[in-house]
């Protein structure tokens, strides 16, 4: 793959899964805001883009298998995979965070004020996260199979076509206010930086929340980079064949 200032950023990590930990050294946010150039991108960081491109381009050197796979994968397989893979992980850990969170509030909070305000962020997030899962669940990824199955079999009327655009335009605003939320959380956590006075269950529970944000950004670029994309190209072309 050829950079260039004008590439966009989340055609990159589609690319190379491995160039995300070299975009989020340099505060670049790869899914949320993965649909702009590398050098608007470069610019909002305030990060020299003629210095990120071999950087970027020394990444892209070393092969990526996971990013081929997910690449390769039908749009029905690809949607299963992100339920099985990310949103399992969000109902599996958000119990263990919002325990976790609420013991070292109950610990540490009159000497660690903010970690009322991480708690409160992030069982907002916990909330709105689980009902976002359940919507791509019951209604967008379930059309996404319909489609395939259309375009597998040829027959389908156009009148169930043409909406795809509106549930994925919810699920990209969605994305974007936990994109920001978990901002807002690193920020106040200094990185999710466990302070000199903190016992083992701080350290485990930032460490998780790090990780959380982690599988997060991945759950949002696979969708947001590439299903998405790809469901609004078969859409049209479902479309143009009928």
């Amino acid at each position: 793959m050829e950079i260039k200032s004008t590439t966009i950023v989340g055609d990159i990590v589609r690319s190379n899964f491995k160039t995300a930990q070299l975009f989020e050294k340099n505060n670049i946010d790869f899914c949320c805001g993965g649909g702009v150039s590398l050098s608007e991108a470069c610019e909002n960081a305030s990060v020299e883009v003629d210095i990120l491109i071999p950087e970027i381009e020394a990444v892209l050197a070393k092969s990526d298998p996971d990013s081929k796979y997910i690449e390769q994968l039908g749009l029905d397989d690809l949607s299963d995979y992100i339920v099985k893979r990310h949103h399992s992980y969000v109902r599996e850990n958000i119990p263990f965070l919002q325990q976790k969170l609420e013991k070292l509030c109950n610990a540490h909070g009159d000497n660690h004020p903010e970690l009322f305000d991480v708690k409160e962020m992030f069982d907002g997030a916990a909330e709105n996260l689980t009902a976002h899962i359940q919507k791509e669940e019951m209604v967008l990824f379930p059309y996404i199979h319909k489609m395939v199955k259309y375009l597998k079999d040829g027959n389908y009327n156009t009148d169930e076509l043409g909406w795809v655009l509106q549930p994925i335009s919810m699920m990209e605003a969605e994305h974007q206010v936990e994109g920001e939320r978990f901002e807002k959380m690193r920020h106040i956590t200094d990185n999710y930086t466990t302070p000199p006075d903190g016992c083992g269950t701080y350290q485990v529970s930032y460490q998780t929340l790090q990780e959380f944000e982690q599988d997060l950004h991945r759950h949002i670029h696979l969708e947001n980079n590439i299903l998405f994309k790809k469901a609004i190209a078969l859409e049209k072309e479902l479309i143009n064949k009928a």
